[in-house]
């Protein structure tokens, strides 16, 4: 319990840094907003990005990894879609947030105990 406690600290640090980094990522509701789209995002990221990767390994083969950024970025932003505590207003800005979560995430999560 501990370690999820952890992993969603994490993951709320990242999507607030990116949204306050890039310009076209909004996020509202305070701590409760920010809580809603970290465990919506944790539930897409969990359930459908390993089905997305599955079907998608020829592109990812052929791009060598590269694809992979694409699924983080749409992922992100089916997340907006899907809450309204945050804000994508386009591709651009969800493949930068994207890349923002992914790098502020492995580097808190280095201080993590597993």
């Amino acid at each position: 319990m501990v370690k999820l406690i952890g992993r969603m600290i994490v993951s709320a640090v990242a999507i607030w840094v990116a949204a306050w980094i890039v310009g076209g990522i909004s996020l509202s509701g305070g701590l409760v907003g920010t809580l809603v789209v970290v465990v919506i995002f944790g539930l897409i990221n969990g359930l459908i990005k390993p089905l997305v990767k599955l079907l998608s390994l020829p592109l990812i083969v052929v791009t060598l990894g590269l694809f992979t950024l694409i699924i983080n970025a749409l992922l992100f932003w089916v997340t907006s879609w899907l809450t309204s505590y945050l804000v994508v207003d386009g591709f651009f800005p969800a493949l930068w947030g994207s890349l923002i979560v992914s790098v502020v995430s492995w580097l808190l999560s280095m201080f993590l105990d597993d």
